[in-house]
């Protein structure tokens, strides 16, 4: 009888560790209608039959069964390549959940706590200043010392201060780069910690705390991971994350072996889809993916396939573990997402992710609960923990004039839940 009950321990065990990890089925035996699913064909092939987008790769998961995985159109449309299922994309901001899951774990290690000051761990920060005015003639510019520092939960919730390069401010853009502190949007020169340190000493925004402004937070975020952790970004989330979760092909930059399996970047230009003519954002090499690169940010830097990222984001749909091995608890899960912007701010964010809330839910078709966030080059996701249902559309466009095809996906999803 003990041998009995110790093989149904082991079998019942390998059961649940194997649900723990996604597998193929049919739409039918995830309460998705197969019928229904048709309507994400047609809205896909409306885009690139017209010729809005070069192509996409679609993955929808629910019940841990992965129920549609497929690419439609093109990777290169000069070579007339056709998009595969498995082909990566540069997924520029949903780097920042994985920077903050890594944050996390090191928070889960007795590394920090949440309200800590910044400074504590990067002295630069102390004694933080906000801008004031700003000269455009020469990017002089007057401050006034802050009301508080910064802390690790500000930086965490973009309610820190700190404004973007590249894709922010006119003001503080024009500083950040003659200070030399870049977007992090494929810049693959230089190191992390030096441009932090730069930043740290340039003015914020506004006062921590008083407003929600999307800014190099997370490349903050990133360094502070390196400094708890004592490794590189990039080791960090190959040893501890990536290598855990079966996350193969997420990389700063990517093997040569995997360099023909990079979607070609467009734009839409006089009406036609074609590669951007030299450089993007900041001074960005469209092929930075390709190139020998030094600088993890923790903000935008990776490339991934709607795989691994819907491996990602089942962890957290798990409760923090998958393929067996349990990165968070679920305690720090249900932190990461509850909304952590009090009022009078009416953003809804967690720790890494925007959140479906009570306050905002009549705007969407996700469930409360929800998290989600997408990339620059047109790139979304989202996870629903009610619905167990996992959604993600990856199309690399530049300036994308079709913005809206995440949301139309979304419903196109929802619609074809059937149980």
């Amino acid at each position: 009888m003990k041998k009995f009950l110790t093989l149904i321990f082991v079998l019942g065990t390998a059961l649940w560790l194997q649900a723990q990890t996604l597998t193929t089925a049919r739409p039918e035996q995830a309460g998705i209608s197969a019928e229904r699913l048709a309507r994400v064909d047609q809205l896909v092939n409306e885009h690139v039959n017209k010729g809005l987008i070069p192509g996409a790769v679609v993955l929808i998961a629910r019940n841990g069964k992965i129920v549609f995985h497929k690419a439609y159109g093109q990777s290169n449309l000069e070579n007339k390549t056709p998009l595969k299922a498995n082909d990566i994309f540069r997924i520029a901001s949903q780097t920042k959940a994985i920077t903050s899951l890594a944050a996390l774990m090191c928070f889960e290690d007795g590394k920090f706590l949440l309200d800590e000051p910044v400074s504590k761990y990067i002295p630069e920060f102390k004694n933080p200043r906000v801008l004031v005015n700003f000269n455009e003639k020469d990017s002089s510019y007057f401050t006034e010392p802050a009301k508080s520092e910064p802390t690790i939960r500000q930086v965490l919730t973009h309610t820190s201060g700190i404004d973007y390069a590249g894709i922010g401010s006119k003001e503080l853009k024009a500083i950040f780069a003659k200070a030399g502190v870049p977007s992090g949007i494929g810049n693959h020169q230089g190191l992390l910690a030096d441009k932090m340190k730069i930043l740290a000493k340039l003015p914020l925004k506004h006062h921590p705390g008083e407003r929600y402004t999307y800014g190099l937070n997370t490349d903050v975020l990133g360094y502070l991971v390196e400094i708890w952790s004592g490794m590189s970004l990039d080791q960090f989330f190959k040893t501890r994350i990536f290598a855990p979760l079966g996350m193969n092909d997420t990389y700063f930059y990517l093997p040569k072996e995997k360099h023909t399996r990079l979607v070609t970047l467009y734009e839409t230009r006089d009406g036609k889809l074609t590669p951007p003519t030299g450089k993007i954002y900041d001074g960005v090499l469209p092929d930075y993916p390709t190139l020998p690169g030094t600088y993890y940010s923790g903000g935008a830097g990776l490339s991934s396939t709607t795989e691994d990222y819907a491996k990602f984001l089942q962890l957290f749909i798990n409760g923090g573990i998958y393929n067996g091995n349990r990165l968070l608890s679920r305690k720090t899960v249900e932190l990461m997402l509850t909304n952590q912007i009090q009022p009078p701010l009416t953003n809804q964010f967690g720790l890494g992710f925007g959140l479906e809330t009570s306050a905002n839910d009549y705007q969407n078709i996700y469930s409360i609960g929800s998290f989600s966030w997408g990339g620059a080059f047109n790139t979304h996701y989202w996870g629903d923990p009610k619905e167990k249902l996992v959604g993600l559309i990856f199309t690399n466009m530049y300036n994308s004039p079709v913005w809206n095809l995440g949301e139309k996906f979304k419903i196109a999803v929802y619609q074809s839940i059937a149980d």
